[in-house]
């Protein structure tokens, strides 16, 4: 399979690997810890601080890479519930039909009509912004749009022979959504997994950056910004580093994605 991949998707696939290893591994990587006081505020880049301190005076690069570990962790949690629930009732929806169909596409038209960051904002001013409550909401908010894309793509399969078949045949509603439509739905969900999980990356940056993210003394991508963008009318790159690792993590991700849409597509013209 690696054979295949374009030099781009291999960037892609290298800058992604090295992002899941430093948020996995980020306790034994950083060179200090994520709250220590290590010099003067907004010290310049050297060999004991690579990339300098912050506005606090903690060592900007394990904060990066403390941050690195919350945002992906929150942001990998919040896109497999928003896939787990949205693909599942997407796809009941398309095979029972009928009064649920109705009653779970009006429910979803009804969220999807109210701008997602204003929901959450709003939702999260009246619970505590922890790390569960933070996943359950941004899944939750993201499974709408899943909930449109697996219904739709799962209502076009429906309607095949092959379901046709296994429906004569006697079989249940979870064999033909689980057996018969998810196999042939995986591409363009694979493709929607990668947009959903750095939407989830922005949401949570989002979120952080007007102060109802995650909760300091945690370090996300999206509150370093707002912690130091003071920093920039002084010329001082803090903020901008931070900022740089979530545009990076995106494009890198979507590169994967590309690639692997476009190798799940070409198998499956293959078997045809």
């Amino acid at each position: 399979m690696l054979k295949t991949i374009t030099p781009g998707s291999a960037i892609g696939l290298v800058v992604t690997s090295l992002f899941l290893l430093v948020a996995i591994f980020a306790p034994l990587i950083a060179p200090f810890g994520n709250g220590q006081i290590v010099g003067g505020v907004w010290e310049p880049m050297s060999a004991t601080h690579l990339l300098g301190t912050d506005n606090l005076g903690r060592d900007l690069l394990s904060r990066m890479i403390y941050g690195a570990q919350v945002t992906i962790f929150i942001s990998v949690a919040a896109t497999a519930l928003s896939f787990t629930l949205g693909s599942v009732l997407g796809f009941a929806a398309a095979v029972i039909g009928g009064w649920f169909e109705t009653v779970m596409s009006r429910f979803v038209d009804l969220m999807m009509s109210i701008p997602t960051l204003i929901f959450g904002l709003v939702v999260l001013s009246v619970l505590p912004t922890t790390i569960p409550v933070l996943i359950l909401v941004m899944g939750l908010l993201d499974s709408t749009r899943v909930y449109r894309l697996s219904r739709a793509v799962a209502a076009d399969i429906n309607v095949m022979d092959f379901v046709e078949a296994a429906k004569l045949r006697g079989e249940g509603t979870g064999w033909i959504i689980f057996r018969e439509i998810l196999p042939n739905a995986l591409s363009p969900l694979v493709s929607e997994l990668g947009l959903r999980f750095i939407y989830a990356v922005l949401f949570l940056s989002a979120l952080s950056f007007l102060g109802l993210g995650v909760q300091p003394p945690a370090a996300d991508w999206g509150g370093m910004v707002k912690e130091n963008k003071e920093g920039i009318v002084f010329g001082i790159p803090a903020a901008l580093i931070p900022a740089g690792a979530i545009a990076l993590l995106a494009i890198s991700v979507n590169l994967v994605a590309d690639w692997v849409l476009n190798r799940t597509s070409s198998l499956k013209g293959g078997r045809g």
